[in-house]
């Protein structure tokens, strides 16, 4: 009888592993990861001023950044727009915005956006969409954006960039390469090379 009593013990606790091991992977990690995306989507938010409040929303305590005012989610609750155009925000872009690894659209034009465009952006592959035009930003366009094979918009005019157009982008399949020369030839402080 205590034979029994110790294997039916073995039982219900491998029973136990099995059920926390399924709502581990299962049900917590898409928060993990939202979560993740949140933290990064928050220190975008502390990286800028916000004089009209757009960002109120942005509430690292919540679950995922999902219900946010300007981001968008998939099925999944991973990010997949972030639409800040036109919402008078200065101070600069951060590096974790390369951690949204669904994002499709990054929506940040005409504002007062400074620094440098940061490396860690090439690291959005599913990324459509990037709108910077028309802020301040300075620097080289990094040719780590080259690494974004699903872009087509490449918004960059109106802001201080200088150095030659990365031959990276002309790499991109669906890019609209001559849309991103144009643009740059508008800024006079840009090389007319690609």
């Amino acid at each position: 009888m205590m034979a029994m009593g110790v294997s039916l013990k073995s039982r219900f606790a491998i029973i136990t592993l099995i059920v926390v091991t399924i709502e581990l992977v299962v049900v917590r990690l898409p928060f993990a990861s939202a979560n993740s995306e949140g933290d990064a989507l928050y220190t975008l938010r502390r990286s800028l001023s916000d004089p009209d409040n757009v960002l109120q929303s942005w509430d690292p305590t919540l679950v995922n950044p999902c219900t946010w005012f300007h981001i968008t989610c998939d099925q999944d609750n991973r990010v997949t727009r972030v639409d800040l155009g036109n919402s008078n925000l200065s101070g600069h872009l951060v590096s974790e915005l390369g951690k949204l690894e669904r994002l499709q659209y990054l929506e940040l034009y005409r504002n007062k956006i400074q620094g440098s465009i940061p490396v860690e952006l090439g690291n959005l592959k599913s990324l459509i969409s990037l709108d910077l035009y028309n802020n301040n930003i300075s620097g080289i366009i990094p040719p780590a954006l080259g690494k974004m094979k699903s872009l087509v918009f490449l918004r960059l005019n109106d802001n201080q960039l200088t150095g030659p157009i990365p031959r990276e982008l002309a790499a991109i399949p669906s890019l609209k390469v001559g849309c991103v020369k144009q643009q740059l030839m508008w800024n006079n402080s840009y090389k007319r090379t690609i």
